[in-house]
């Protein structure tokens, strides 16, 4: 199963798979203006991969084939504060402040 991988010029860490090279026809247009004018990063063979760095494999294929395109998001970001603010808590509360 081959595939396009592009990456958005306006979403940091976005990439668009697709079934055809420059094919976007399966893809929604308001997904298209958000995602931006797409960057061909590179072309695969997904039924030669075991796994992929930032997605899930078969979850690529199935959104492939039941959708024609699959949309991989950036991880969300860790909110230190908030880990931070945990961390005082449970050092308040053990008497270590």
């Amino acid at each position: 199963m081959l595939c396009a991988i592009y990456k958005s010029p306006k979403k940091a860490q976005t990439y668009l798979f697709v079934n055809k090279r420059d094919d976007f026809s399966s893809v929604p247009e308001a997904l298209m203006k958000t995602f931006g004018t797409p960057n061909l990063v590179t072309l695969i063979n997904l039924a030669t991969k075991e796994k992929l760095a930032m997605a899930d494999l078969e979850k690529v294929k199935k959104n492939l084939d039941e959708q024609g395109f699959y949309l991989q998001l950036p991880p969300p970001q860790e909110d230190l504060l908030k880990e931070h603010k945990a961390f005082m808590l449970s050092q308040k509360e053990e008497g270590e402040l």
